[in-house]
């Protein structure tokens, strides 16, 4: 009888980790299943070929490659305040996945974000009116600002199936969601679903991750496309 049970609880938690949000806990520590029995969709590449560093890489694919490495290290998440601004290389928040992915291309989203708090400070609520460039570039609302200010706004619906849809999303993009009890950030990937859902770069406890945008149940607030 109590093997039974076993079974039965090691069964219920097998279904969970594979099922739970579209399979997030396998995503997160690297392990990417996909349905054997969906269809195999293509979605164009509509990305910018700038190379704004002349490294030989296009700008969103440095984006999303620097990034990668938050996933690649396991950077621990931790929440801190830092003399600077900058956390050490083996730490951080989700913010920090975003100024690190645009290091790759050579955009220091940190001066960018302090330069524009200095002369635009009643636009960023969360600053209260006394900039900290220590903190300030790194609160998903200040981002978010900033990014609806000189990126471009794109769709924040994620329609799987539909083709069209799907395109919107590409490697590089921004996606930002905002709520009372939740603040978070990410950076699209250049990985999909066999069915064209997009992964997403982010870092939240315990670790960076790469998880398929679809396991995020809160709404997306916004969606960006930076101007390379």
């Amino acid at each position: 009888m109590l093997k039974k049970f076993s079974a039965a609880i090691l069964g219920f938690l097998l279904l969970f980790i594979l099922f739970f949000r579209n399979g997030i806990i396998l995503d997160s520590i690297g392990i990417h299943l996909e349905n054997p029995f969906s269809k195999k969709v293509l979605i164009p590449a509509d990305y910018s070929r700038a190379d704004r560093n002349q490294n030989g890489i296009v700008d969103p694919m440095d984006v999303v490659m620097a990034a990668r490495k938050e996933v690649e290290q396991r950077t621990t998440y931790n929440s801190a305040y830092y003399a600077g601004g900058y956390p050490p290389d083996e730490e951080g928040v989700c913010t920090d996945v975003i100024w690190r992915g645009f290091n790759g291309a050579s955009i220091t989203i940190k001066d960018l974000i302090d330069k524009d708090i200095a002369k635009n400070t009643d636009l960023y609520q969360r600053v209260n009116g006394k900039p900290d460039p220590n903190i300030d570039f790194r609160r998903v609302p200040n981002q978010n600002v900033y990014f609806s200010r000189y990126a471009k706004s794109l769709t924040t619906k994620l329609i799987p199936g539909d083709t069209n849809n799907l395109q919107q999303w590409q490697p590089g993009d921004i996606v930002v969601f905002l709520t009372p009890k939740f603040d978070h950030v990410a950076i699209i990937s250049d990985k999909r679903t066999k069915d064209g859902i997009p992964y997403v770069i982010h870092n939240s406890t315990p670790f960076a991750a790469e998880v398929k945008l679809s396991s995020f149940q809160t709404p997306i607030t916004a969606h960006y496309r930076w101007n390379f």
